[in-house]
């Protein structure tokens, strides 16, 4: 039993020492005796933490491929191409409409809005001021007897100013009811114009009830017109100033706005279009590559209508540009600005008469007279002695060298000369207005020497070198002058009207949607040899 288990062991040992590996000792084993150690499981492979997951992950490697020019088969990239053009396509409508319905609005703000309303406050104040001179030359030429036909006369153009002034009024009302300011400055003429009327007609009643001559007002008489006109230039006219000054604001804003959208829209519809016709181009290229063809007719089609297309909008774009111009720089700059130098000229004129009427009061009239001459025609340091002789040097160096040697509204009128016959009609004012300031000259000479009746009936005359004949010439220069302009911004606006109207727009889209048409057909049978 010994022996032999003895044997077993040795054979056991012998086994195990020859299935040891080479170059192992016997003896090496651990556990002798013991069966031997499993081998190893292989380790899993680690994922390195850097590398990217989840969506980011996924876009990245959709990225990569689109990028690969394996994934941009034919289909795909004809496909791409035409999202492009077709994209492009709307994007180049969108800026059109945008671009030309902002100048059309642009340009119906100032052409049928705020520049109208603008000149109707200026013939507002014109009114007004003409309403005051008639009253002062009722005041003035009193009840004598010699002026029974110009009474008549005066009286009646009194009423004409007061019903074209009522007209104005009611004109600002409805156009200022969206703007806060002109509003209140509308209804404080409104409120103080009835008490201007009642100032007047009892000045005229007591005028007549004293039965004074001419020149010499009664003093209770005075004493209303005084009141009437100190109402008038203090509440009224600034007012219908504060009207105009605000419709003049918009006017400004409007056009500065306006060019500079028109500048920006010109560029960005010349690159919104350029690329259109690159896409289609690379849309026709791909097609003749890729499919063997020279051209594709729909498509050629629909890149020669885009070229046309933007070449007729860029047109459109620098034709409302410069019909903006044409609008407000060259026309309605010098409306404003001969509107507002007859309104002025009106009050001027109620001056001179006020001058006359009232003895108390002359210096200060005498002293706004200058005023009002040097808002017309501007002659630094000019004063009421020299100012009609200045005035004559200053006109003939106008007319020798074309200079404009003065300022004032008759000066910014003689710097933005534009349309046919408009010099001539500015010189004619000027003119008038050198033969209005010699016959004031001469009224305030017949003053000073006394001859107080010659002197109102040089005011108050109706024939040539009068005061009252010269002021209606001087009257109807500028009323030619604010014509030639007024004509010149109409035509303006009528032309951005019909170029950007309804037919304009209506025969964009339907050429839009030709040209999303066509390219649907010029690339849907390429793409259905791949079906």
């Amino acid at each position: 039993m010994t022996t032999a288990a003895k044997g077993r062991t040795a054979t056991s040992k012998e086994a195990a020492s020859a299935g040891a590996p080479a170059g192992s000792a016997a003896g090496s084993d651990p556990g002798e005796g013991s069966p031997a150690a499993a081998p190893p499981k292989p380790a899993a492979p680690r994922v390195p933490h850097h590398l990217p997951t989840g969506l980011g992950h996924r876009l990245r490697q959709g990225a990569r491929r689109m990028g690969g020019r394996a994934y941009w088969t034919t289909p795909r990239l004809v496909r791409g191409l035409t999202a492009l053009s077709l994209a492009a396509l709307l994007g180049l409508g969108a800026t059109a409409t945008g671009v030309l319905g902002g100048a059309r609005d642009g340009t119906d703000t100032i052409g049928h809005g705020a520049a109208p309303q603008a000149a109707r406050a200026a013939d507002l104040y014109f009114a007004l001021s003409d309403m005051d001179a008639q009253a002062a030359n009722l005041l003035l030429i009193g009840a004598d007897p010699d002026y029974t036909a110009l009474h008549r006369t005066t009286l009646d153009t009194y009423e004409q100013r007061r019903a074209q002034a009522d007209d104005d009024l009611q004109q600002a009302a409805q156009a200022a009811a969206d703007d806060s300011a002109s509003q209140r400055a509308v209804q404080r003429v409104l409120g103080e114009l009835g008490s201007y009327e009642a100032l007047v007609a009892r000045a005229q009643l007591l005028e007549d009830q004293a039965k004074a001559p001419a020149g010499k007002p009664s003093e209770e008489a005075l004493t209303a017109y005084r009141q009437a006109t100190d109402l008038l230039r203090q509440q009224l006219l600034p007012a219908a100033d504060e009207v105009t000054a605000a419709n003049e604001a918009v006017v400004d804003h409007v056009y500065a706005q306006q060019r500079s959208d028109l500048d920006g829209g010109w560029w960005e519809l010349a690159a919104v279009g350029l690329f259109a016709l690159v896409a289609l181009f690379a849309l026709q290229r791909t097609l003749a590559v890729r499919y063997h063809r020279v051209v594709n007719p729909a498509l050629a089609a629909v890149t020669l209508v885009t070229a046309v297309v933007l070449a007729a909008g860029l047109h459109l774009v620098s034709t409302a540009d410069g019909n903006l111009v044409t609008a407000k720089s060259n026309a309605y700059d010098s409306v404003i600005a001969l509107s507002r130098a007859r309104a002025v000229a009106y009050d001027m004129n109620a001056d001179e008469s006020r001058y006359l009427a009232d003895p108390v009061l002359a210096a200060t009239y005498q002293r706004t007279y200058l005023e009002k001459s040097q808002a017309v025609v501007r002659l630094d340091g000019a004063t009421v002695t020299d100012y009609d002789g200045r005035l004559e040097t200053a006109a003939a160096k106008h007319l020798a060298d074309r200079s404009v040697p003065f300022g004032g509204y008759l000066g910014t009128e003689l710097n933005n000369i534009t349309f046919p016959g408009e010099r001539d009609a500015a010189e004619r004012v000027l003119a008038a207005f050198r033969s209005y300031q010699q016959v004031d000259h001469k009224i305030r000479v017949l003053h000073d020497a006394g001859q107080l009746k010659d002197a109102v009936t040089l005011n108050t005359g109706l024939s040539k070198g009068q005061s009252n004949y010269e002021f209606d010439q001087l009257s109807k220069a500028m009323g030619d002058t604010i014509d030639v302009n007024s004509r010149a911004m109409d035509a303006a606006v009528a032309d951005t009207d019909d170029a950007l109207d309804g037919t304009t727009a209506t025969l964009a889209a339907v050429v839009l949607a030709a040209a999303l048409v066509l390219v649907a057909v010029g690339v849907r049978p390429r793409l259905r040899e791949y079906r």
